[in-house]
């Protein structure tokens, strides 16, 4: 699947390529219907195909720095990027940055899947010992707690896909996942290779972020990020990739 949002990403640079960019993080651990990465680009995908429109609508070109989620702190607070979006303040070390937050532009729906549909409730308290798949360096707010009893352990992946696809290798028996990427997993596998959801862990809005720095339109960037979520073009972009509407559906962890 490729929009009309994704055409543009592949060519926006190069037609804009005398002006100013507009620097947007992408995370590597994201996965489809998020993001695809290829040869260290992205190619298409919720997030840089209203990235993308943003920057079209501001009359710039769109650069975007994909980076580990380690280094996403630290790369901001030294002015490596303008924007990162699919976030929450929560989920940013530098609380104290010059920083300006939009309004809310996502619903993040936070679930442990398994390989097989759950007979019973299950929460991760009353799971035994064992490892959770997980991915390298996110952070987990509701399970932190049994990581640091060790009651559960991270088994960390490089990305959200590699997380589920490990899962259902047989690598463990549960997994954190986004519920976008979820649902999308499972449409490319036959029914007695799906995932199942087994428990929501936790569920909140997400918006973007911008540097607050003379340089950068930062008012006009979240004037312009609302007028989108009001006018319904947001949630559209979503509804291209996941038949879903955003103002009543929609991953764990900070990605």
């Amino acid at each position: 699947m490729r929009s009309a949002m994704g055409a543009l990403l592949l060519v926006g640079t190069g037609c804009l390529a005398e002006e100013v960019p507009l620097r947007f993080a992408i995370t590597d651990g994201w996965a489809m219907p998020m993001v695809q990465i290829e040869r260290g680009r992205p190619t298409q995908g919720i997030i840089p195909d209203i990235m993308t429109s943003l920057a079209t609508q501001m009359g710039m070109p769109a650069e975007f720095h994909v980076l580990s989620r380690a280094r996403l702190d630290g790369a901001m607070k030294h002015g490596e990027f303008d924007i990162r979006c699919y976030v929450t303040p929560d989920w940013v070390a530098d609380k104290d940055g010059d920083y300006l937050w939009s309004v809310p532009l996502f619903f993040q729906r936070d679930i442990l899947v398994s390989t097989a549909s759950a007979p019973a409730a299950v929460t991760p308290a009353t799971l035994p010992h064992q490892p959770i798949g997980t991915v390298l360096s996110y952070t987990y707010p509701t399970l932190q707690p049994l990581f640091d009893s060790r009651h559960l352990r991270r088994d960390d992946a490089r990305s959200q896909e590699q997380v589920l696809a490990k899962l259902l290798a047989g690598r463990y028996r549960y997994a954190v996942s986004n519920q976008w990427v979820l649902d999308w997993f499972n449409q490319r596998h036959t029914a007695d290779r799906q995932l199942h959801e087994v428990a929501v862990l936790q569920e909140q809005q997400l918006g973007c972020y911008v540097r607050d720095a003379p340089e950068i339109p930062a008012q006009r960037i979240l004037l312009t990020l609302r007028k989108m979520k009001m006018s319904g073009e947001i949630d559209a972009i979503i509804r291209l990739y996941t038949g879903l509407n955003e103002t009543s559906e929609a991953a764990v962890g900070s990605p």
